[in-house]
């Protein structure tokens, strides 16, 4: 008798836009004490929520701002400069990499973009977007998980008026549909089993998709190549489409931030499970979403699901955990994909 091998799985998790405004490192440098050598700590915040990044196979945060390796110096909104702790923090909660191309990859010059990926590289954590030369930019992110192949592909929908030099067009990824397209399908013939595409995109502060968004990302998933759609920009929760069995996330929100506005404070923590098929395929057979939100007071993550909640958690926390946990599943039941999700918590 044979014994058929075992099918392969990976667990993914993807959260929203990192984003250092001035406060955050303010709160971070506060939260420090005598042991933190860099004199920060972001990695509080997470705290909450560790362990659904711990527990993925790989978990890709998305990096909206560059960040400085001296931790010096740093700028706010509208042109950011984070401290390059935060990457050691990111690294430290469990995340394995990080998407990079956003409106903001390009502020400043782009040896900030590059002093980005050298900070990301010494803290141990991947990239996808932006790159520091054509041959980084062309080879691409790759993700190894028990043998499965996951190439990762960043793009941003442009950089505030910034724009990329003439000779370093390849240092961060605008989104193109010919481009992603012809990226994807390089990447399925240099082995990838399955190929995930984040976009940078949509009308910030709305819920409901844009124009572009829902014209181009069903088109980008109906390729042969294109097999998930993980969006972020838009600093609130937009919905989860399930499309002729594929996900297109438009939205998850932020991850950190000082924005303060209630819905900017609702957030999405997603895991998807990849699986492989009968015929040596792979294709994402489960979605869970843990929603979360932002206390402003301390900036801490905390999970919204009713059966999640510690102790620790006040009366009146409860009721605004209450009231994210309702605003985040009336934006996910306007989505195909709603009967489908697992929401993490209920």
């Amino acid at each position: 008798p044979t014994t058929a091998r075992p099918r392969r799985s990976a667990r993914l998790a993807f959260t929203g836009d990192v984003l250092i405004h001035a406060r955050v490192w303010q709160v971070a440098a506060q939260t420090a004490v005598s042991g933190d050598s860099n004199g920060f700590d972001f990695g509080t915040m997470f705290e909450p929520v560790r362990q659904w990044i711990e527990d993925a196979d790989w978990a890709i945060c998305h990096l909206e701002v560059n960040l400085s390796a001296e931790n010096s110096p740093l700028a706010t909104y509208p042109v950011f400069n984070g401290p390059g702790a935060v990457a050691e923090d990111l690294k430290e909660v469990g995340y394995d990499s990080c998407s990079t191309a956003s409106n903001h990859s390009l502020d400043g010059t782009t040896a900030s973009t590059f002093e980005t990926l050298d900070v990301l590289d010494a803290a141990g954590l991947g990239h996808s977007g932006t790159a520091r030369s054509a041959e980084e930019s062309t080879r691409g992110y790759w993700i190894d998980v028990d043998g499965i192949r996951i190439a990762h592909l960043s793009y941003a929908y442009g950089f505030n008026g910034f724009e990329l030099p003439t000779d370093q067009p390849w240092a961060a990824n605008e989104i193109d549909e010919t481009r992603i397209l012809q990226d994807a399908a390089t990447a399925r013939s240099a082995g990838a089993d399955f190929v995930v595409v984040s976009l940078h995109w949509g009308n910030e502060y709305l819920s409901g998709p844009s124009a572009q968004q829902t014209d181009l990302g069903p088109r980008l998933l109906a390729s042969p190549d294109v097999d998930l759609i993980v969006g972020h920009h838009a600093h609130v929760v937009q919905p989860i489409e399930l499309i002729d069995g594929e996900w297109l996330v438009y939205g998850l929100g932020n991850m950190i931030s000082n924005q303060t506005q209630l819905p900017r404070r609702d957030e999405l923590l997603v895991t998807v499970t990849i699986t492989e098929t009968d015929t040596g395929s792979f294709t994402a057979s489960g979605v869970d979403v843990l929603p979360i939100f932002v206390d402003n007071r301390t900036l801490t993550i905390w999970p919204t699901g009713p059966s999640l909640r510690p102790e620790l958690v006040s009366g009146s926390q409860n009721a605004t955990l209450d009231a994210s946990w309702e605003r985040v599943r009336a934006v996910l039941e306007t989505g195909s994909g709603w009967n489908e999700l697992e929401l993490v918590g209920s």
